[in-house]
């Protein structure tokens, strides 16, 4: 399960990756889940934090973001394929402080002797998420 820390409260998450939004990095509440922020902090401890960057490129501006994206995704789905008993994850990335977005870098090519646009994605800053894992009670 995934967390992500809304106010005063930790909240379950979806993952949203999609190119063709505002935050290419997004993440939906799923309601499966609410847990109060202190009583997150007194019942998991963070055992370690991983940074996750992707990068891809391409001649389609969209397909190169969207496969970083997806790129993105799966690291993340292995993540939580990884997670033993009473482990969760949580999003450490801050809304309007450190949030990951996708970057662009643009150059013109050659192909066939016709100049054709080529596409480098970029994370940045990296994806943030802490594994945490329960105490014992």
């Amino acid at each position: 399960m995934i967390f992500r820390q809304y106010g005063i409260s930790f909240q379950s998450i979806e993952l949203n990756f999609d190119s063709k939004a505002l935050n290419e990095v997004g993440f939906r509440r799923n309601h499966q889940r609410s847990i109060g922020a202190d009583s997150f902090r007194s019942e998991y401890k963070l055992v370690e934090t991983r940074e996750i960057v992707a990068e891809a490129e391409g001649d389609v501006q969209d397909q190169t973001e969207q496969q970083l994206l997806d790129k993105l995704e799966r690291v993340v789905d292995a993540l939580i394929s990884d997670l033993g008993e009473g482990e969760v994850l949580v999003i450490e990335n801050a809304q309007g402080r450190d949030y990951p977005k996708t970057k662009q870098q643009t150059s013109n090519v050659i192909v066939d002797g016709e100049n054709r646009l080529h596409f480098f994605y970029t994370i940045a800053p990296p994806l943030r998420i802490g594994r945490y894992r329960s105490l014992p009670q």
